[in-house]
């Protein structure tokens, strides 16, 4: 029979407690969010939806090509100018999602006879980049730039070393100063996907590069995502113009992709508008973090200290992390949950994201009730 095994491996998920399900939400909902990546509170800020509406309005519901037909508005491009700005680099390019953009950094940078470095907790979108690249990848272990080190020394070719700057399971954040040291002792690149980072870390939420010194360096290529921070939809790759201009010519994600829609360029645009404006956001993002990190742990809880905006607290296994976040819902909170295979470690969790917008009120029922249902 045509597809008979998808049969026997949905019996062993749901063996393993592994079972995924949809869950639509309505456009109003009574949960107490800590689940979205909205870090900065901005997806439904008048400001941020009317960017929006005025996008559509003005351009229509979508891009109606790749950029390289007729995809490409001045809005993208007036976009694509503000971000590398806002960041502190040469030129940005933007794509249709942040998975986009990572599967096209790193292919298009890693072409044959390449080494790809790859920190062993990278996200999926660079670890499917590594395996579509043309180049040979080395995985080496989590945040050790002296491993990066030594996979760089078996290799006389070009080289590119690939990291997330804020891991998405713990919310922990690269060595990336110690990384782009070791890239240049080699004369490789470094590429860093800030989907994290970007709204939070660094002057004004800048990012990681930025704070970590490192916006504008030709030698280092910044992937970020519009869809966290800025409260939107899509991707972009930000880096010298000449990296961008080879993208453009050379990443298959760019060239073979719809552009991304009027209205979510619009919305990211009106969103990084309003944080250049507040850039309180940023730390007050940050001061929520430590905040549930601080209450979490004080009430006996193994939660990992964060560095951006993630807080990760573990789970017993699989089936209890499932159940603890069902009855966290059922309770009026909504978080996250991690579990095999999108945590490398095999550990599962309950992953909470801290938004600049909660009051401490918000703060207190979360702690609350993640211990009143505590397995």
């Amino acid at each position: 029979m045509a597809f008979g095994w998808i049969d026997e491996q949905a019996e062993l998920r749901r063996r393993a407690g592994l079972v995924r399900t949809l869950r639509p939400r309505p456009a109003e909902s009574p949960l107490l969010d800590l689940a979205s990546n909205d870090y900065l509170g901005l997806a439904r800020h008048p400001e941020v939806t009317e960017g929006a509406a005025r996008a559509a309005r003005a351009w229509g519901g979508g891009a109606t090509g790749s950029r390289l037909v007729t995809g490409t508005t001045e809005l993208h491009t007036e976009l694509e100018r503000e971000l590398a700005d806002f960041c502190g680099v040469e030129a940005a390019l933007v794509f249709s999602s942040g998975y986009a953009a990572n599967l096209a950094a790193v292919t298009a940078l890693a072409p044959h006879g390449s080494l790809i470095v790859s920190d062993a907790g990278n996200h999926a979108s660079l670890i499917d980049g590594c395996r579509l690249a043309r180049g040979t990848t080395q995985v080496v272990a989590h945040s050790d730039p002296d491993a990066v080190r030594k996979a760089l020394q078996t290799h006389d070719g070009p080289a590119v070393v690939v990291a997330d700057t804020v891991f998405s399971v713990d919310g922990d954040a690269a060595p990336l100063a110690r990384f782009a040291e070791a890239c240049r002792e080699h004369g490789a690149g470094l590429v860093v996907d800030d989907a994290h980072g970007l709204g939070v870390l660094g002057a004004g939420g800048r990012g990681a590069p930025h704070a970590a010194g490192l916006a504008g360096a030709d030698d280092v290529v910044v992937t970020v995502t519009l869809s966290k921070s800025l409260g939107s939809q899509g991707g972009a790759v930000l880096g010298p113009a000449r990296v961008v201009e080879h993208l453009v010519n050379a990443a298959r994600t760019f060239i073979f992709d719809t552009g991304l829609a009027p209205a979510a360029a619009g919305a990211a645009l009106a969103a990084l508008r309003l944080l250049r404006r507040e850039p309180e956001r940023a730390a007050r993002a940050r001061e929520v973090a430590s905040e549930l990190h601080a209450r979490l742990t004080a009430a006996g809880h193994q939660a990992v200290r964060p560095d951006a905006a993630v807080v990760s607290v573990r789970a017993p296994s699989p089936e209890e992390a499932v159940r603890w976040a069902a009855e966290c819902r059922a309770a009026g909170l909504a978080v996250g949950c991690f579990r095999p295979p999108s945590v490398p470690d095999g550990i599962s969790r309950l992953r909470l994201t801290a938004r600049a917008d909660l009051s401490e009120g918000q703060i207190e029922r979360a702690v609350r009730v993640i211990g009143e249902t505590r397995p």
